[in-house]
């Protein structure tokens, strides 16, 4: 791992504790996901069972249909717009941050992969399981059935979309990520970026070989190898405390100099 500059310079740095460390836009990032999903699941619960068991009916085009086109186009749209941001308004002047906005910056990736974990949570665990539970009581007449265009197509797509911003992120603003790519970090967030495509061949294996949704399925087997890597951040954590506890006691010793 590189060396960093561990001397005070000129550039930005944060003012206080609370700056450095608030939890504002923490709340503001997993209290609207949490709400946005259980809205979500009110609209599955209501529209479900009476709309979305024919997929050849005019109803779960208008539902259903309609939904699964509207949320890949904006989950596109945001995943561009958001990468191009955070590329455009990157910190051209790595080498120049003080420790303290380098340390406030370890806590802004500690915000990114905490939202990231919440939607892996509500992708993988929440709304599978869910997906589970609907294949053992329904029948299904198609790959596009009203579980799978919230889990596969949206929430998937959603946690996705945090963790590329987040390795991004990193990469744009923390000198340590800057230096160059860090494995444990692609683990944790392309793993699971890479069952959205292993979804291809679940619904190929579903339709051609393996029809029951049987959990142990070795066509399943894919979903949890990726869902794996998800252990990757005990990596990234492992290879950020030692800088974490260095700016600690550079910023203690700048405190106690003043």
């Amino acid at each position: 791992m590189a060396q960093y500059k561990t001397e005070a310079v000129s550039g930005k740095s944060a003012e206080s504790a609370d700056k450095m460390f608030g939890w504002g836009v923490f709340w503001k990032c997993m209290i609207p996901i949490s709400i946005f999903y259980i809205l979500i699941r009110i609209y599955q619960q209501y529209f479900s069972w009476s709309k979305g068991l024919d997929f050849f009916s005019e109803d779960f085009r208008v539902y259903w249909w309609n939904m699964l086109i509207g949320e890949l186009i904006i989950e596109g749209a945001v995943l561009t717009f958001t990468l191009g941001y955070i590329w455009k308004t990157r910190d051209r002047n790595l080498d120049r941050i003080t420790p303290e906005e380098e340390l406030r910056r370890f806590w802004g990736l500690g915000m990114w992969i905490v939202t990231f974990a919440w939607a892996v949570y509500w992708g993988a665990s929440f709304f599978t399981e869910q997906d589970g539970t609907w294949h053992q009581t329904v029948i299904r007449d198609t790959d596009f059935t009203p579980s799978h265009i919230i889990e596969f197509y949206l929430s998937y797509p959603i946690y996705i979309i945090i963790g590329i911003n987040s390795y991004m992120w990193a990469r744009t603003r923390i000198p340590m990520f800057a230096a160059g790519h860090s494995l444990p970090f692609m683990l944790t967030v392309g793993g699971p970026a890479m069952i959205f495509v292993n979804v291809a061949l679940n619904e190929w294996g579903h339709t051609f070989w393996i029809m029951e949704e049987i959990f142990v399925a070795p066509l399943h087997w894919g979903f949890v190898t990726l869902g794996w890597c998800l252990f990757g951040v005990y990596g990234v954590a492992l290879t950020i405390t030692p800088r974490i506890f260095e700016l600690i006691k550079i910023t203690s010793g700048n405190k106690s100099a003043a």
